[in-house]
């Protein structure tokens, strides 16, 4: 089955894709587990600045009420700040649960991969890629970013 129909892609990223210009997609995890409030909201902000001064796109990427978002407005950047930990944080594995339920998820550098190459994405910035996570033996919190990216 195909999550394309979950798809919503902000018509700023849209037009962009189309018109074949520069578009970073950026990964939400960060934001609702990366750092505290109100911090993370302006670290988010201002990378999407940064984007826009060079000339690209901003895409940031999360699940928002089930429907998989390439592009967030402001307003939902401040959302999953505000949420914070609150949020799921998504990898592939939960895609299928947060879409049927119309859950929120903040996407890892997996499933912002994912969701950006459903979107016409190639390229994409983060703080850094998981591995094989402290305490892993009794977690078993293993990221799946390297096997993505392979």
């Amino acid at each position: 089955m195909s999550l394309n129909k979950y798809l919503d892609v902000s018509p700023e990223v849209a037009e962009a894709v189309a018109a074949g210009k520069p578009v970073v997609a950026l990964e939400s995890t960060i934001i609702s587990h990366g750092m505290p409030y109100p911090q993370n909201v302006e670290t988010a902000l201002k990378v999407e600045s940064i984007i826009r001064e060079n000339g690209a796109v901003p895409a940031t990427i999360a699940i928002l009420g089930g429907r998989l978002k390439a592009g967030l407005t402001p307003e939902e950047i401040e959302y999953l700040g505000k949420k914070g930990h609150e949020v799921t944080k998504a990898s592939r594995r939960d895609l299928a649960v947060l879409v049927s339920k119309g859950a929120d998820g903040a996407t890892t550098v997996t499933t912002t991969m994912m969701i950006a190459y459903m979107a016409g994405i190639r390229i994409f910035a983060t703080g850094g890629i998981g591995g094989v996570h402290r305490g892993a033996e009794t977690t078993m919190d293993i990221s799946a970013d390297l096997e993505e990216l392979a």
